[in-house]
């Protein structure tokens, strides 16, 4: 097995601290974080019906670069979580949950996604939200997506032991490839996102 390169693990919040410093939270019981998990469910597919994303014309108007409104609903979702997250984390509200970058793992499941959107033009939360609201031209991409997670679960123990460790970095934010302050990190990645939406807006109406 490859050697994993470990980078510093810092916990990403305003202020300096590491990622084993766990905020002083509560933990739920199953019901209730099911309950949540039902309940957020249920407004994140609202709000991505509301937003159009769960059209099909919408969406291949992404995919052919005439539609930007998948674009612009994603970063704005992106904005708001950043700032969120990292405050309600700062309060400790939330405990941070930091995904390794696996190279290898990250490139081939993105290829992986990609190829089915281009061919469904349906992501899972898309695909879902629009079968619920009667497409169903969805139907055949959620069978498909429920198949794959089968396959996925099945070659999961595999996976692990021959793609992960290629590349494998570790848990690791632009904090810790970036030499600055994480709060200059988080706000300023922000403001760079909400220019690029701006820009979107303004090409958009011209």
């Amino acid at each position: 097995m490859p050697a994993t390169l470990q980078k510093p693990q810092h916990d990403s919040t305003f202020k300096e601290t590491t990622l084993d410093e766990t905020p002083a939270i509560t933990p739920s019981s199953p019901a209730r974080t099911l309950a949540l998990g039902l309940v957020f469910g249920i407004v994140f597919g609202f709000l991505l019906q509301k937003g159009g994303v769960a059209k099909f014309h919408v969406l291949i108007g992404q995919l052919l670069l005439k539609d930007f409104t998948v674009v612009k609903v994603m970063l704005s979702a992106v904005v708001v979580g950043m700032l969120g997250i990292h405050l309600m984390h700062h309060l400790k509200l939330v405990a941070l949950h930091i995904k390794p970058t696996r190279i290898a793992s990250n490139i081939i499941g993105g290829l992986m996604f990609g190829a089915g959107f281009a061919l469904s033009a349906y992501c899972p939360g898309t695909g879902a939200a629009a079968l619920g609201q009667g497409n169903f031209d969805a139907l055949a991409m959620v069978v498909g997506m429920i198949a794959g997670s089968y396959v996925f679960a099945e070659a999961s123990g595999w996976i692990s032991r021959k793609i992960d460790p290629i590349g494998d970095n570790g848990k690791i934010t632009l904090h810790d490839v970036l030499p600055m302050n994480r709060a200059v990190i988080v706000i300023g990645s922000a403001a760079i996102l909400t220019i690029v939406l701006v820009i979107i807006e303004f090409a958009a109406v011209r």
